[in-house]
């Protein structure tokens, strides 16, 4: 008798630029029976979803309108990805483990495009380094993008992620 596997809730976070092979890769990918669930935001993301300074407010907002219940967080790494702070908000309220929301697991995944010179956005170096979060190639199967998503998934109740970067406050420069 075979088990079925559960089928994750995954956030997807990547950079507006980048949407095209991001919407490619969730077609390639959420059809498949038992996977994942895709959760996004969209490029249609105003500038000032979130207009505050406060950390915690911010945190929670984005984990309450955008991650919902989501379980892993998946940044789909482009050229400029380091460089965006939704992407870096995105990636700390993952992280954050608060009275309504478990923290979530968290992977990177390197996009077509940025295969020749990947950069990882800081908070999720942070947790590269740290062994939190998974850094991959894009997957050739819909069995390795699964085990990619078990292994973070695992790793948010086994190990402590690193959280304790100031949020970006705007945009950095991206020269690719």
């Amino acid at each position: 008798m075979e088990i079925a596997q559960v089928r994750r809730k995954c956030f997807i976070s990547y950079h507006h630029e980048d949407e095209r092979e991001v919407h490619q890769f969730i077609q390639k990918f959420d059809h498949v029976r038992d996977i994942f669930i895709a959760r996004g935001i969209g490029a249609g993301m105003p500038g000032d979803v979130l207009n505050s300074n406060n950390r915690d407010y911010i945190m929670r907002r984005v984990r309450a309108l955008y991650l919902g219940n989501s379980t892993v967080t998946i940044v789909m790494v482009g050229k400029c990805t380091w460089a965006r702070r939704y992407v870096d908000w995105e990636i700390a309220s993952t992280l954050r483990d608060d009275v309504r929301n478990k923290r979530g697991g968290l992977l990177g995944i390197v996009l077509p495009s940025a295969v020749n010179s990947p950069k990882a956005p800081p908070r999720l170096k942070d947790n590269l380094e740290s062994g939190y979060a998974e850094w991959y190639h894009y997957p050739t199967s819909a069995a390795q993008l699964s085990r990619m998503i078990e292994t973070a998934y695992s790793a948010r109740e086994e190990l402590k992620p690193k959280n304790d970067r100031l949020l970006f406050s705007y945009n950095r420069e991206c020269r690719p």
